[in-house]
C-alpha cells in the first residue's frame, strides 16, 4: 500500500469518527425541538422584566430577588414528587400537565394585585416546571436512538439556546405595551406547546404513554451504582453552580464592581457565553456519539473550569469578555455528552422518573447555593477567590469524570452508524 493510500484510509477513519454521517432524527424528537423552542422563547420574554415588575409593588431590590429565586427554590423541593409522578402517570401526561400548571401560573402572575400574589404564582410556576423539565428529559433518553443520544442532546440544548436568545429580544418589544404583557405572551407560548406535544408526538410507544404498567422503573439505588451516573451528578451539581447560578449572579456584580463597567458589559458577557455555547454545540453532540461522553465530559469541564477561574483576574472589558466566550464553550462541549451520559444510564427500555429528578435536583442546588457562596467569598477575599473556587468545582469534577468507566456502549446501531460514515 503507498503511503497516499495509508494517509487517504487514516483520514477516513478520523473523519467517520469526527463527522459521522447522520441519520434522520425521529419525527417525535422534532416535535420535542419544537416545544423546547416555544418554552425557551417564552421564558425569555420574562426573565428581563420580572425583578422590574416586582418593583412596581413598591418592594426593595431584596424582595424582587426573592421572586426570581421562589421559582428555583419550588423546582428543588418538587422535584421527587414530579419523579414520582412521571412513574405513576407517564412522561407525556405530566409534561403536559407541567406546561399548563406553569401557563396558569405566569398569566396569573400578570394579573397579580399586589407582591404577595405575585410571590404565589411564581412559586406555583417552579412546581410546573420541574415536572414538565424531568418529563421531557426522559421522553427524549426514550426517543433518542442510542447511536444518536449525544447528537439529540445537543440538539435539544441548541433549541433552548436559539429560544433565549430571541426571548429577550421579543420580550424587550412587549415590554412597550407594559410590564405584564410578557407574561401573557410566555403563557400563550407555554399552551403552544402544550398542544404540540399532545397533538404530535403521535409515534410515542405504549411503555411511554403508561409507563407504570409497562416494565419496572430504575430504582434511584440502581442508578447510584453505576460510575457514570455519580459523576454525571457531580458535574451537574458543578454545571449548576457555574452556569446556572454564578454566570447570572456574579458576573454581573464583577463587571460594573471590579472592571467598572454598567450593566451592558454584563449583557455583552451574556451574549458571548452563549456565542460560544451555540459554537461548541455545533459539534459536541455528534463528537459524544462518536468518541465518547467522558472525553468530552473531561475536556469540557476542564475548559469551562480554568476559563471561569480566568474571568475573576481579568482586568479590562476584552479579556473579561473573551474567557466568557471560552467558559461558554466549554459549557458547550460537556452539555451533551452529560445528558447522552445519563441516557445511557437509564436506557430507552424503562422508566427513569426519579432518577432524573435526582440529577435534575443537583444542578438546582448547585445554582441556588453557588451564588450564595460566591458572593461570601467575593466580600471577604474578593473576586479572584470567588471565581477561583467556581472554576476550581468544575475541574475536580472534570478530574472525577478522567477516572470514570465509558457510559456508551457501542450498540449494533451506533457501529451501522459509524461503519456508514466510514
Amino acid at each position: 500500500m503507498t503511503a497516499p493510500s495509508r494517509v487517504s484510509r487514516v483520514t477516513t477513519r478520523i473523519l467517520a469518527v469526527i463527522r459521522p454521517e447522520r441519520a434522520r432524527l425521529p419525527r417525535d424528537i422534532k416535535v420535542m425541538l419544537a416545544a423546547a423552542f416555544l418554552i425557551a422563547l417564552g421564558f425569555g420574554l420574562v426573565a428581563p422584566v420580572l425583578p422590574q415588575f416586582a418593583t412596581t409593588f413598591d418592594v426593595g431590590a431584596t424582595a424582587a430577588a426573592v421572586i426570581v429565586s421562589i421559582f428555583a427554590f419550588m423546582r428543588l423541593v418538587f422535584a421527587p414528587a414530579g419523579g414520582a409522578m412521571i412513574g405513576r402517570l407517564g412522561e407525556r401526561p405530566v409534561y403536559v400537565a407541567g406546561l399548563l400548571i406553569v401557563a396558569g401560573s405566569t398569566a396569573a402572575c400578570a394579573f397579580a394585585q399586589d407582591y404577595w400574589q405575585l410571590l404565589v404564582f411564581r412559586g406555583l410556576g417552579g412546581v410546573g416546571s420541574v415536572m414538565f423539565t424531568v418529563a421531557s428529559m426522559a421522553l427524549v433518553i426514550r426517543l433518542a436512538p442510542p447511536e444518536s443520544r449525544g447528537r439529540v442532546s445537543g440538539a435539544y440544548a441548541s433549541a433552548f439556546l436559539i429560544g433565549n436568545v430571541c426571548g429577550p429580544i421579543v420580550g424587550g418589544m412587549l415590554a412597550g405595551f407594559g410590564l405584564r404583557v410578557p407574561f401573557l405572551g410566555y403563557a400563550a407560548a407555554l399552551v403552544l406547546a402544550a398542544v404540540v406535544v399532545q397533538t404530535q408526538l403521535s409515534h410515542v410507544p405504549s411503555t411511554i404513554r403508561s409507563a407504570g404498567s409497562h416494565g419496572p422503573a430504575m430504582r434511584f439505588a440502581d442508578a447510584w451504582g453505576v460510575g457514570a451516573y455519580r459523576s454525571a451528578m457531580l458535574s451537574s451539581f458543578a454545571n449548576g453552580w457555574a452556569t446556572f447560578g454564578v454566570r447570572m449572579a456574579t458576573v454581573p456584580l464583577f463587571a460594573v464592581a471590579a472592571l467598572g463597567s454598567g450593566p451592558e458589559a454584563a449583557g455583552l458577557a451574556l451574549a458571548v457565553f452563549a456565542a460560544g455555547n451555540a459554537a461548541a454545540l455545533t459539534v459536541s453532540g455528534r463528537l459524544a456519539d462518536s468518541l465518547g461522553r467522558r472525553p468530552m465530559m473531561v475536556a469540557g469541564l476542564l475548559v469551562a473550569g480554568f476559563a471561569t477561574a480566568a474571568i475573576g483576574f481579568t482586568g479590562d472589558l476584552g479579556w473579561f469578555l473573551a474567557a466568557s466566550a471560552v467558559a461558554g464553550a466549554g459549557s458547550g462541549l460537556l452539555g451533551p455528552a452529560q445528558q447522552a451520559a445519563i441516557a445511557d444510564v437509564i436506557g430507552s427500555k424503562r422508566s427513569g422518573g426519579r432518577v432524573l429528578a435526582a440529577y435534575q435536583m443537583t444542578s438546582d442546588v448547585g445554582a441556588i447555593a453557588g451564588p450564595v457562596l460566591a458572593g461570601v467569598l467575593a466580600d471577604q477575599l474578593g473576586y479572584g477567590w470567588a471565581f477561583g473556587v467556581t472554576g476550581g468545582v468544575l475541574v475536580l469534577a472534570a478530574a472525577v469524570w478522567a477516572g470514570t468507566a465509558e457510559p456508551l456502549k457501542r450498540t449494533e446501531g451506533w457501529d451501522s452508524a459509524a461503519k456508514a460514515g466510514a
